[in-house]
């Protein structure tokens, strides 16, 4: 059975804008009084389930469609020396999110218990991501520094080696021998790459398992 989750969060969105929608005409039929202390009370839990109702369709959203902004942000920071900021992932947003709104809904209640640990798994699978993410990213940023280092080691040698034809004939051999110990590099990196992704996703398996007992 194939699973839509955009239409999900597009049915659930409805059901829950359809849900405040009727509270809020339920509410309006009412006599509000400066006493009505139960009015006043649904009135507030009304507000809150639209708000944060709409809040986390839009943190849903933006995990299905990351912000290509942020990539932008990171090449240009990247161009101007500068460190690139901590951002938190979309998944931990949202795990934030559900978080808040489960403790404002009550965590002694069914929906704000299950959203409080839904989004204690949410934050986990987001932190479980950005820890692959960086981890990838560090292998990469080693990969890409050694080649640099490698081209100015040539050059100089090359320079020193002009007026020696002997010399510059050896070093040439060795410059092509430091190919293949490149590509040793690449296949390595590659591994890491390999490993990071298969343990990210064993994580992530792990942390949907223990949340699937929880709420059982």
């Amino acid at each position: 059975m194939d699973f839509n989750m955009k239409k999900l969060v597009k049915d659930a969105g409805t059901v829950f804008n359809r849900v405040v929608q009727l509270t809020e005409e339920k509410l309006g039929t009412s006599i509000k009084t400066e006493l009505d202390a139960q009015f006043e009370h649904l009135a507030e839990r009304s507000d809150a389930t639209k708000l944060w109702t709409e809040k986390l369709v839009w943190d849903t959203e933006a995990v299905l469609t990351p912000n290509p902004g942020n990539r932008v942000e990171d090449f240009l920071l990247e161009k101007i020396d500068k460190k690139k900021p901590t951002r938190l992932t979309n998944l931990e947003y949202l795990g934030v999110d559900m978080i808040q709104a489960g403790s404002e809904f009550g965590p002694g209640t069914a929906y704000g218990g299950a959203l409080i640990k839904v989004g204690e798994c949410e934050k986990k699978l987001g932190l479980a991501e950005r820890e692959f993410t960086n981890s990838v990213i560090n292998c990469y940023d080693k990969d890409g520094v050694s080649p640099e280092v490698i081209l100015e080691q040539a050059e100089r040698d090359l320079r020193v080696a002009q007026s020696e034809f002997d010399r510059q004939a050896e070093i040439t051999k060795l410059l092509l021998e430091g190919v293949g110990s490149s590509h040793a590099s690449h296949l390595r990196y590659l591994h890491q790459f390999v490993e990071a992704q298969a343990q990210h996703y064993a994580l992530c398996h792990r942390i949907m398992q223990d949340l699937q007992a929880q709420i059982a």
